[in-house]
């Protein structure tokens, strides 16, 4: 705020007026009058100057400009925003046009009260001072003519604005409305694009569904025409197929037959060199799948004697004890092919010996047999466990067996009993104990403490899961014995 000058009338002298200057020149080059404003008792304040703002009609016509420049790029959403944004712009320049027209009536009262302060004046001075007045006067009409013409140029440019405010106006309910009907044109083309995607869809659900009934169709025919050919097959040659099954089956009974009579025949010759009947002799096919018992070819009680059987290798005479074959019957395991067996019988501290006349055989195509099965990951087998931990189970359920490349497992159902990796704990063998189910039973401890002893169907069988179980086991570096025997490393 600038210094205020006081005035006081009617209660000093002419004399005791101090004058610390009379009123300022009026500067008339500027492109804007002073501010003045009434204060308490008559005191007149000059305001300080405000910073230079540029023109309604400038600032009106720069943003229509840049709206006008901007429009080809913006959205139908962004040139809506712009002309609601211009249309604010143009009410507060209204609005600040009324201001500037109150700050103009403001102003007209002050000169009009300045002007009757002067004329009151005028009749109380002389002199020098009276000349002053009177050129206070001349300035206030001055200031009250340029006064009117600001007033008409606010007129002028408040009907612009009014004008253009209008116009926004207009342009911004029309950029609604765009934007509604775009809105609209939007919504309804996504729902039939929505439409569209649902209609592709249901198609090529259709499409999949009928061609997964004609693949299946087709994979029927397929099997069906398979079995037909199959049928039509056997109808041709069913003749052949049975002669072929009927012939194997004489050739295993006639091979059994020689087998036992060349046995015989070998015994009695070894006989008659030695010139000695044994008290025992081994009845039996020496082959794998059979079944060999000590019998007695004399009168020699056998219910307080001892029996020991024993393997021996092709060459030499190193004998293999095999732990826990202590009975008169011994079923060969496939440990045993292309070994002698024997049976040491001890009565009352005499040891009899009943040997086979020569090496184990094995069973007719059993090693195919195997060679085939190893080609599978896993095979499976129909068992009835027998035995755990040595003690009898019932032999009523039937358990599966099922011989992996890494591992073995017994189960029944969904229940696994056994189920362990090979390793060197594990062992594996045909069932020693004796009995008539011998060729068709076998010993498999998988850990320390558990031992089964399973039941198969038939022996081949039995021996072709021993004979795949220690092939598995030797491509893991593991040998599967039974218990007592020896390991090749």
């Amino acid at each position: 705020m600038t210094r205020a000058s006081t005035i006081d009338f009617g209660r000093k002298t002419q004399s005791q007026v101090n004058w610390s200057g009379p009123l300022r020149p009026v500067n008339v080059i500027r492109n804007k009058f002073p501010t003045y404003k009434n204060g308490a008792n008559g005191i007149i304040i000059k305001l300080a100057d405000d910073p230079e703002t540029p023109s309604l009609k400038e600032t009106v016509a720069k943003e229509t400009a840049d709206l006008l420049d901007r429009r080809q790029r913006l959205s139908v959403r962004e040139l809506a925003m712009k002309f609601e944004k211009g249309l604010n712009t143009a009410t507060l320049l209204s609005n600040e046009v009324k201001w500037r027209q109150v700050a103009l009536l403001e102003r007209n009262i002050l000169l009009k009260n300045l002007m009757s302060v002067l004329e009151s004046l005028r009749d109380r001075v002389a002199g020098k001072y009276k000349d002053e007045i009177e050129e206070s006067v001349s300035m206030v009409d001055i200031l009250a003519v340029q006064l009117s013409k600001r007033e008409d140029e606010l007129l002028q440019q408040k009907t612009e604005v009014t004008r253009i405010a209008s116009s926004l106006k207009l342009a911004s309910e029309d950029a609604r409305r765009i934007v509604d009907d775009e809105r609209a044109n939007a919504r309804t083309e996504i729902e039939n694009a929505r439409a569209a995607v649902q209609r592709v869809q249901q198609v090529l659900k259709e499409k999949e569904k009928h061609s997964h009934t004609i693949g299946k169709q087709d994979m029927d025919e397929l099997r069906e025409k398979g079995q037909e050919a199959r049928r039509v097959k056997m109808l041709h040659c069913p003749s052949k197929a049975m002669d072929i099954k009927n012939e194997i089956h004489v050739l295993r009974g006639q091979f059994s037959e020689i087998s036992a009579s060349s046995a015989h025949l070998l015994k009695e010759l070894h006989q008659i060199k030695e010139k000695d009947v044994p008290s025992y002799e081994l009845e039996g096919l020496e082959s794998l799948g059979s079944m060999l018992r000590v019998v007695v070819r004399c009168d020699v009680p056998l219910p307080n004697s001892s029996v020991q059987w024993f393997r021996i290798q092709h060459k030499g005479s190193k004998k293999e004890l095999i732990s826990g074959a202590t009975k008169l019957v011994y079923a060969p395991e496939p440990h045993d092919v292309g070994r002698y067996l024997q049976a040491e019988i001890n009565l009352g501290g005499e040891v009899s010996v009943a040997k086979t006349t020569g090496p184990v055989d094995p069973a007719a195509g059993l090693v195919d047999y195997v060679e085939t099965l190893v080609r599978n990951p896993e095979t499976e087998y129909n068992v009835i466990v027998l035995q755990v931990n040595g003690v009898n189970q019932s032999t009523d359920s039937i358990h599966v067996l099922c011989i992996g490349k890494l591992r073995m497992r017994l189960a029944k159902g969904m229940t696994v009993v056994a189920k362990e990796f090979y390793s060197p704990s594990m062992q594996l063998c045909g069932v020693r104990g004796g009995g008539d189910a011998a060729p068709q039973a076998m010993f498999w401890q998988p850990c320390e403490d558990l031992s089964l002893v399973l039941g198969f169907e038939t022996a081949r069988e039995r021996n072709s899961a021993i004979m795949l179980a220690r092939r598995f086991a030797i491509d893991c570096n593991i040998v599967l014995v039974g218990p007592g025997d020896k390991t090749p490393w």
